[in-house]
């Protein structure tokens, strides 16, 4: 094989790592909140301090980390476990989990978030027991999220306000 042939081959394997790489999430600029918004969804559904995420193209499986749970205010209370998992698809989170609102002084898991019609500026949280709606302005920018301090119903952390 000449020199030619080598060179052929050398191309060919590092296109193959230069595409492995990319494939298996390499270098990415892509944040959480721009996937959000490529899906229509409000950046601040997610608090500020997202260390890291991954997002499967594919399914809209993500899964996000922080450094801490947090919680943060916007009309009720809102907590954030460290790790936050869901199904990302346009206009809806389903199956996720991580998330919990505060209605009364019960706490909620919130297993999906829905944006109705977009010129109606509201978008939907399904506790469970009922779907909460509230307006897209508040989720305008993703907030600042304070760290647990205290302990509250069933063992759980939650931030004192």
């Amino acid at each position: 094989m000449g020199n030619a042939g080598v060179v052929w081959i050398l191309a060919l394997i590092v296109a193959w790592c230069v595409w492995a790489a990319a494939a298996a999430g390499g270098s990415n600029s892509t944040t959480i909140y721009d996937e959000l918004r490529a899906q229509g969804l409000p950046v601040g559904l997610l608090p500020k301090g997202i260390a890291k995420y991954s997002l499967n193209a594919t399914s809209g499986e993500f899964e996000v980390w922080m450094e801490e749970p947090c919680n943060a205010k916007f009309e009720n209370e809102v907590h954030y476990d460290s790790n936050i998992k869901g199904i990302l698809g346009y206009g809806r989170i389903g199956q996720l989990s991580g998330v919990s609102a505060q209605e009364l002084f019960l706490w909620f898991p919130v297993k999906g978030i829905r944006v109705d019609v977009p010129t109606s500026g509201l978008i939907h949280f399904d506790v469970g027991v009922a779907d909460k709606q509230f307006s897209l302005s508040l989720f305008e920018d993703p907030p600042d999220c304070n760290p647990q301090v205290n302990v509250g119903g069933e063992g759980e952390l939650r931030a004192a306000w």
